[in-house]
């Protein structure tokens, strides 16, 4: 007789997934309402299930095995489509329209994951993305044209209410032999940018020549000229295309300061606040997996 093997959960998957994202078992279990046992547990059963280990703790903290991998990408896609299938058949809880500014520094690299699991667990709700610099969506939020924003540090109102969501050095970004050459090649955003403000003045108190080669409205197009072997730019820690690297004192250039990515809301809604509760936690699990990074 064939024998039909058991299905498989749905919570075990997520548990999984969370380890791997998180880094961190307390971590999931915070996050999906158990205890580190529970989830300890429901890993046990997930690889006796499939007859492979599944994770190992490592000095970085928690990492796949090789069948984990192959698991997380195909897990991520089940639980996915679960979640699409349970929302679409409940009542949605928040249904609207929300309104959310971010520069464009911050677009590509942190709301693609943010967004799809909000649109997951609330497919009533239609986002509209505003890309600008941070001055500008502060001032489009003051005037209503927003529901919230993330924004640079330095661009924040006086007196405001800020949620700050993460902090981390900034970066030169360029070549080897950019950085030799003085009067040094700047790409650089527009006046009103904190990066640019940052930038000019380590150089300034460093007492190095420098010029505005080129003014670009976006990272990417900052590293697109740094790419070209025309100019060095500013960037915070993430992945630099092949032919750029981080420089800085080794390099001959002064250190840069750290920065703030914040959370500034406007009139509070329940569409509003759903989406800023996963902007938090979107923002708390990378930086965990970036803490392990740096470990």
């Amino acid at each position: 007789m064939l024998s039909i093997p058991p299905g498989l959960d749905p919570d075990l998957l997520r548990s999984f997934v969370l380890i791997v994202e998180g880094g961190s078992f307390t971590r999931a279990a915070q996050a999906v309402g158990r205890t580190q046992s529970a989830v300890s547990m429901q890993i046990r059963r997930l690889e006796e299930m499939l007859g492979q280990p599944l994770l190992l703790r490592g000095a970085r903290g928690v990492e796949p095995t090789r069948h984990g991998l192959w698991l997380l990408e195909r897990a991520r896609r089940l639980l996915a489509l679960h979640d699409e299938i349970h929302s679409t058949f409940r009542q949605p809880a928040v249904a609207g329209a929300v309104r959310l500014g971010t520069p464009d520094d911050y677009a590509m690299r942190w709301l693609p994951g943010i967004l799809a699991r909000f649109a997951g667990s609330h497919p009533a709700v239609e986002v509209e993305v505003t890309c600008a610099p941070s001055h500008e969506l502060v001032a489009r939020l003051a005037e209503g044209e927003l529901d919230l924003t993330l924004l640079s540090e330095g661009n924040e109102p006086p007196g405001s209410r800020i949620r700050w969501l993460w902090r981390g050095p900034l970066y030169w970004v360029g070549t080897d032999e950019l950085a030799r050459r003085r009067p040094l090649p700047l790409s650089l955003a527009s006046g009103g940018c904190s990066w640019r403000d940052a930038a000019i003045t380590a150089l300034d108190k460093a007492d190095l020549p420098w010029r505005v080669a080129y003014t670009a409205a976006s990272l990417s197009g900052s590293l697109a000229v740094a790419l070209a072997g025309l100019a060095i730019t500013v960037a915070m820690p993430g992945p630099l295309p092949d032919g750029l690297r981080a420089l800085g004192p080794a390099e001959g250039l002064p250190l840069l300061p750290e920065f703030g990515i914040g959370l500034l809301r406007g009139p509070r809604t329940p569409v509003a606040e759903a989406l800023a509760q996963h902007i938090e936690e979107g923002f708390e699990l990378e930086t965990g997996y970036e803490t392990r990074l740096r470990a």
